[in-house]
């Protein structure tokens, strides 16, 4: 399938954050819970307004994109939180039935498919039945005599293939003709042997080829075929019960016919089957039903308690849209043509990418003769985008961005809060009365005992006692803003100067002061 990649710098709090591609075995337990916790929420209580206010502009950004790229159908859409706001189309599904696009029209999505071939995978792996880090050839035995391309590689595992970090070569162009290559086909293939490009687990390059194996060992493990056991397990589950992998089971005035635009005319391609290889880019939706889809991916920012009762863990979710293999785009720009570098890297069937403005999208595109795709959801700010057409390898990145970047400046896209713990709201008090008296008794009391060891209290106490002086009296204390349920940072107003206050607190039971920063600031 071939797909286009944007991507970004930034992020290193992020990225650091995001957790490992492990290799965890057996079924997830609940964790035992840190009373007071408070997920990151929305504050800002014009934000749907003026969201639903741009809405029109939207949509004429989708039909412009349309038109100037000569689709003969676009189907779009917009969720909120969870929920499509905006689903629409633009032009025919079909030129010669003049059937109209809808958000009920389905069309091939091609390598959007791909997460959910990596959730499948993830789902077996959380129910025990493999490893992650397993040798590829454990499941595919039929490329035991593969030849790697030093002595030293490192066997490919199910985690390369995910990551398109196999070793094997960029194959849009070859995979795209074989996606109705029978079982007995593939495996006659990969039994005559294959090439490879880079050692693996040394870098990305995408890979359709480790996709299809991925599909060949869901198959093997599950014990039934690979679409059988996504549609049971992770369509059925979600209600996306008008998401289909054949064509012709797809209700003939809801399906979108592909066309190439070629010489001033459209001219239809061949429709495609889904085998072997339809774990590459096979399955065939509609925008209300991949609206779904993108909903259970959302439920897992921010992470928090309650009912955990999806296909897959929210944990594993946030797995997925892990980024491995970061890759800088230093040349980068935002949809006005500004320079904006951005940092990305291919997670669990899922692209990540943080942009200059800090700004977090998890995103795929998709293509096929006759089709393109593209989704991203910003994970911090509760917003998705997506968007078909039956045109050959018309994903609509630029159109994306534009809608991206209307949302963010007109609609003044804002981020989730984050609230502040009990425990750090408790020690704001007790940090700024330590400032004023360094009372030995209040200091057992808060400070982790690594707080002298680092800076005498002598040297403390004057330096902070200096900064005290310099700023005046004080005036009042504003909340703190936290950074996590451990470490913020407030202010303290004061007459002349206004003191900057960090701290951060040590993972001890009773979190107690490890680190206490205090500078000038002017007001």
């Amino acid at each position: 399938m071939r797909t286009q990649h944007p991507f970004w710098l930034a992020l290193l709090a992020w990225l650091s954050g995001c957790g490992g591609h492990g290799a965890a075995l057996g079924p997830i337990t609940p964790q035992a819970v840190l009373p007071g916790f408070e997920p990151a929420r929305f504050t800002d209580p014009e934000r749907r307004a003026r969201i639903e206010a741009v809405l029109p502009e939207i949509r004429a950004l989708f039909e412009r994109n349309a038109r100037d790229h000569h689709y003969p159908g676009h189907a779009f859409g917009v969720l909120v939180d969870g929920e499509l706001v905006l689903a629409d189309g633009v032009g025919f599904v079909n030129l010669e039935t003049r059937e109209p696009v809808t958000a009920d029209s389905e069309f091939h999505i091609a390598s959007m498919t791909k997460s959910f071939t990596s959730m499948a995978i993830l789902k077996l792996r959380d129910e025990g039945e493999l490893s992650l880090q397993d040798s590829v050839v454990d499941y595919l035995p039929e490329i035991r005599n593969l030849r790697y391309p030093t002595s030293d590689s490192p066997p490919i595992t199910l985690a390369n293939l995910m990551t398109m970090s196999s070793g094997f070569p960029e194959d849009n162009p070859w995979a795209d003709r074989h996606l109705e290559d029978s079982d007995a086909e593939f495996m006659a293939f990969l039994e005559a042997g294959l090439s490879m490009s880079t050692v693996p687990s040394t870098g990305y390059e995408y890979s359709n080829l480790g996709y299809g194996m991925l599909g060949t060992i869901i198959t093997r493990v599950a014990g039934r075929p690979y679409q059988d056991y996504i549609t049971d397990e992770i369509l059925a589950p979600l209600g996306m019960n008008e998401t289909y992998w054949e064509y012709e089971d797809v209700p003939a005035d809801r399906l979108a016919q592909g066309y190439l635009w070629q010489d001033g005319e459209w001219i239809p391609e061949p429709m495609l089957h889904t085998g072997a290889f339809g774990a590459i880019g096979g399955l065939i939706t509609s925008i209300h039903d991949f609206g779904k889809y993108v909903a259970f991916h959302m439920s897992a920012w921010p992470a928090h308690s309650g009912p955990d009762d999806g296909p897959v863990k929210r944990s594993t979710l946030r797995e997925m849209h892990s980024p491995t293999h970061l890759r800088l785009s230093p040349d980068a720009k935002d949809a006005s043509g500004a320079p904006c570098p951005s940092m990305r890297g291919y997670g669990y069937g899922l692209i990540a990418r943080t942009d200059c403005r800090g700004v977090r999208r998890i995103e795929h595109t998709g293509g096929l003769p006759g089709f393109g795709s593209n989704y991203q959801f910003f994970p911090d700010h509760g917003v998705a985008i997506l968007s078909f057409s039956n045109h050959r390898y018309g994903a609509s990145r630029p159109a994306h961005e534009a809608v991206g970047q209307l949302l963010f400046e007109k609609a003044q896209l804002p981020e989730r809060v984050l609230p502040i713990s009990d425990t750090l709201r408790s020690r704001v008090p007790q940090v700024v009365e330590l400032m004023k008296t360094w009372d030995m008794a209040l200091g057992d009391e808060i400070l982790a005992d690594n707080f002298y060891l680092d800076e005498p209290r002598e040297l403390r106490m004057a330096s902070v006692q200096k900064l005290l002086q310099e700023a005046g009296p004080i005036l009042s204390v504003d909340p703190i803003v936290p950074v996590n349920q451990l470490r913020g940072t407030f202010v303290i107003r004061a007459m002349n100067q206004d003191l900057r206050v960090f701290f951060t607190l040590s993972p001890e039971r009773e979190a107690r002061v490890q680190r206490l920063d205090v500078r000038l600031q002017d007001k």
